[in-house]
């Protein structure tokens, strides 16, 4: 037997399903967002034990801008004059 819903019924469950798919799509969202956020504190923790991967980022960076906008001028400044930030972040020893 066939069962025709009233279009107010339809419209309702439609609602349900969109505010459904939202939500969904909500959370995969925050869970990239948080996979992200962890892959960036382990980039900035192998960064501040070797200084050289910060140096190396640098290139690669300057190496991008140079690629893709021909217009964008960069000035590269060593490394060691942020040393004494880097230094300066790290928590005294005991």
């Amino acid at each position: 037997k066939d069962v025709a819903l009233p279009d107010t019924m339809k419209r309702a469950m439609a609602k349900q399903a969109e505010a459904e798919r939202e939500r969904r799509a909500k959370v995969v969202n925050a869970e990239g967002e948080f996979q992200a956020a962890e892959k960036m504190v382990q980039a900035a923790a192998m960064m501040s034990k070797e200084p050289i991967a910060l140096q190396l980022r640098f290139l690669q960076t300057m190496r991008e801008i140079s690629s893709e906008h021909n217009t964008t001028t960069f000035l590269p400044v060593p490394i060691d004059l942020f040393t004494p930030f880097i230094n300066k972040s790290e928590p005294p020893k005991s």
